[in-house]
């Protein structure tokens, strides 16, 4: 007798819904999502059965949560989730204690190492893989040690923590998740500021890759437990958000073949070489003005919030850890598929994307029946009129962000 699925998600987010409806499309189950409170991602979902859990996000309560859910689910084949860093932290930090669940992350061991993008480009130098021009910082500073000569790039710089994890957790006033600094008088600042906070950890300071949203590239790869790599996926960004928290996300993308990225072996290569399973995502920034010089910005140990964008170039998450994870093979999945997926209204993003061929080629998409949209899915929305309006909010919601933080270049 086979097993029934069971998706446990530990968030409420985009990243969450884009999971259930993996789940929903595949399997036709729905999935159990346990987080701090509820918000308009997965608000009236019938796909998603939400529980709130005021301190689910301490390890004691988020622990004993998922030990009563897996009492109660004896039997059940419990594949489990984590949507933001904090809650994935979590998983990888006790995961010895959760045998229960399939769990689709890296060892422990990565927390400390290739999660911190300071430890991390050191990674990426061992195996060829090229970033940015780096600067590492471990305390307060001057802006007379932050001028060019002094750290080998020119201004604007890029000023960032190196572990996003422990920033979060340090929160202040005008807090950024990426910052531009034109001088080392606002680059000191900056860093001063972050450390004032009380975040323990190092801070970046890069060589700003001159480009707009349409030279990044997102490029996901899974691991089975063995450690091989057996599926990528690369997406080429349209736009990404520009709120001042959600800076970096990705609204709009079209997915290349893998093939065209010419540094994804070396980045299976590291993978491997690491021992590391399950999910990973990059950043990556094509150099304005060139054909070839990539640069990797980072790695998240977990799936990336925008990652129905592989579901929707026929590579579903759901499927990747419930049947391939646990699976025996070499082979490794190079999706060649091209879709275009978005999950702020299209007309947004043709608006608001500066590379204009790049317009054309997702309109062309829509046109073949090649466009998905993360939120806008029937079979939750039909006969549903308290989640269609829901989604409809939401979609008027970032049309409204867009026009207050990315005004049209006139």
């Amino acid at each position: 007798m086979s097993q029934t699925i069971v998706p446990v998600l530990l968030g409420a987010d985009l990243n969450c819904y884009n999971i259930a409806r993996a789940f929903h499309m595949k399997y036709g189950v729905k999935s159990y999502a346990f987080a701090r409170y509820a918000i308009s991602a997965t608000k009236y979902s019938r796909i998603v059965h939400f529980t709130c859990v005021p301190d689910i996000d301490t390890d004691s309560v988020m622990l004993d949560t998922l030990h009563r859910f897996a009492d109660a689910h004896i039997g059940d084949r419990m594949v489990l989730f984590g949507c933001t860093d904090d809650y994935v932290a979590m998983i990888i930090r006790n995961r010895e204690e959760l045998s229960d669940f399939v769990i689709p992350y890296p060892p422990k061991e990565m927390l400390t190492t290739v999660s911190k993008k300071a430890e991390f480009y050191e990674m990426c130098d061992k195996f060829g893989i090229p970033h940015p021009d780096t600067v590492v910082l471990t305390d307060k500073t001057t802006a007379d040690a932050l001028s060019p000569e002094k750290l080998g790039f020119s201004y604007p710089i890029i000023v960032k923590p190196s572990s996003s994890v422990d920033y979060w957790k340090h929160s202040f006033n005008g807090m950024k998740k990426v910052y531009t600094a034109d001088s080392p008088e606002r680059a000191a600042e900056i860093v001063n500021e972050i450390y004032s906070s009380g975040y323990p950890e190092k801070i970046i300071l890069q060589e700003f890759i001159a480009g707009g949203d349409s030279q990044m590239r997102v490029f996901t790869c899974f691991s089975d437990e063995h450690g091989k790599v057996r599926a990528m996926c690369l997406g080429h960004t349209m736009l990404e958000e520009h709120t001042p928290k959600g800076l970096g996300n990705h609204a709009a993308i079209v997915t290349e073949p893998v093939s065209s990225l010419p540094i994804a072996d070396k980045i299976k290569d590291m993978l491997e070489a690491l021992g590391y399973t399950g999910f990973s995502n990059f950043d990556i920034k094509l150099r304005e003005g060139t054909k070839d010089d990539f640069r990797v910005f980072e790695i998240n140990l977990r799936q990336g919030r925008s990652n129905f964008y592989l579901t929707s170039a026929g590579l579903n998450v759901a499927y990747l850890a419930n049947e391939v994870y646990e699976s025996d093979g070499n082979d490794c999945n190079k999706v060649e598929n091209v879709v275009f997926w978005h999950h702020i209204p299209k007309s947004t993003a043709y608006k608001y994307t500066e590379d204009k061929a790049l317009v054309e080629k997702a309109k062309k998409l829509a046109r073949e029946g090649r466009e998905y949209s993360s939120v806008w899915y029937t079979p939750d929305m039909r006969f549903n009129p308290l989640r269609t309006l829901c989604v409809l909010e939401q979609l008027r919601r970032q049309k409204g962000k867009f026009k207050k933080y990315y005004p049209v270049k006139k």
